[in-house]
């Protein structure tokens, strides 16, 4: 029988910390509810623009979407004045600011989240062993821009993995239904890398702890993987089975095995029945296929930083790597109760930080669960076909990955 081989903490994971200002790199504004230095303007006749930019020390800038509204640089703190000055010009449909996009959720430590909100923040864990430098600001996932749209309306998401534990307030109350796929095994996760996992897809908005990206998700609890972390692929496809009859619409696989045509058929039975999957695509640095990722009906992803490079650690390949997602330093929930990650890392309980593509796959299937939230009715073809094509296309992309670093706003809007 072959065995899974965990696709998970590439490196010791390390404690949370602090972060910094909510617009890292500027001048803190006049009026805290915009962002320095732009505002957006919509004129009546764009020909004229240039004109009237130009009288107030200003230059075109570029189109916002669709909506024919431009953003344009101005002076920090003048933002206003100049918005009221424009308004005054019957060239100009309207200028307003550029009001910053602020969470939809108390989660205690959401600030640390930079995978969902990424202001270029940098935190020290509570030991001060470790700082994790500034990171780049919007390379995220955009989730909280998504959550204007939606926030999962109670779609299902499969956690195939090692548990979840019963312990933690702000997941577990997210279990629809467990199932026990090892042998000689409780159902509570006492290995750790599920219970982080699953909070990533879908940690409650509370007071407490963390946010998932797919807030309103609910989760089905398949334990693949054992207490130590291995299971086989006899009881993947098991696992895969059983999230189908128990209504996933996407299935998540933070793991990885060697080929198994037992295994290739229950991914594709799930896949012809309508379920989104997704996996990691390994930790090993290089561009070896592991499965069930390199199936084709299965989303691959590998793992970026806070600034949007690959990870070291990330397996990548363009061929069959498809797209991309924060997998280090990612915040996330953990058991409560001892496990051995804790014991092995020196772990703190409840909630902690950790790096592996297992922390980018959550990321792309919470993602797909926000897209059939707002398409019900699609098919898996069109989830996938929105979460793929409306990634970013940032380094590396063609090269490490086929499509780009996910954002979940772009596939829900």
């Amino acid at each position: 029988m072959k065995r899974t081989v965990l696709a998970g903490f590439a490196a010791a994971m390390m404690a949370f910390g602090a972060i910094n200002s909510a617009v890292a790199g500027n001048a803190a504004p006049a009026d805290p509810s915009h962002v320095v230095g732009q505002i957006m303007v919509k004129f009546r006749d764009h020909r004229a623009a240039a004109d009237t930019l130009r009288q107030h020390g200003l230059s075109e800038g570029p189109g916002i979407g669709s909506t024919g509204a431009h953003l344009i640089k101005a002076p920090a703190g003048k933002e206003l004045q100049l918005i009221e000055a424009l308004n005054r010009n019957p060239a100009v449909e309207y200028a307003e600011p550029d009001h910053v996009v602020t969470p939809a959720t108390a989660d205690q430590y959401f600030s640390r989240q930079y995978a969902l909100q990424n202001t270029g923040q940098s935190f020290t864990n509570t030991a001060g062993t470790l700082t994790v430098a500034a990171g780049k600001a919007d390379a995220d996932v955009d989730a909280v821009e998504a959550w204007t749209f939606t926030k999962g309306a109670g779609i299902r998401v499969a956690v195939l993995d090692s548990g979840i534990a019963n312990d933690n307030p702000d997941i577990t109350p997210k279990v629809n239904a467990r199932a026990n796929f090892t042998t000689g095994e409780t159902g509570d996760d006492n290995y750790g890398h599920g219970t982080h996992v699953a909070g990533i897809v879908a940690a409650a908005h509370n007071t407490q702890g963390v946010a998932g990206t797919c807030p309103e998700c609910t989760i089905l609890d398949g334990k693949v993987l054992n207490d130590s972390g291995i299971g086989s692929s006899s009881g993947l496809a098991s696992g895969i089975n059983w999230a189908v009859s128990n209504g996933a619409k996407v299935i998540n696989m933070s793991l990885g095995v060697r080929a198994s045509r037992t295994l290739e058929t229950a991914v594709n039975n799930a896949w012809s029945k309508g379920v989104v999957l997704v996996a990691a695509a390994g930790n090993g640095g290089n561009q070896t296929k592991i499965y069930p990722g390199a199936y084709p009906n299965v989303i691959a992803v590998a793992a970026t930083d806070n600034k949007d490079a690959k990870a070291s650690f990330s397996t990548y390949g363009a061929s069959w790597v498809d797209i991309a997602a924060p997998g280090v330093n990612v915040y996330s929930t953990f058991p409560n109760h001892e496990f051995v990650l804790e014991s092995q890392y020196n772990r703190s309980r409840g909630y902690d930080v950790g790096n592996g593509t297992s922390m980018s796959s959550p990321i792309v299937a919470a993602t797909a669960a926000l897209v059939w939230s707002r398409n019900p009715d699609a098919t898996s073809e069109v989830v996938r076909g929105k979460v793929e094509l409306t990634a970013d296309a940032i380094p590396g992309t063609g090269t490490y990955w086929k499509h780009g670093r996910v954002n979940a706003y772009n596939a829900v809007k």
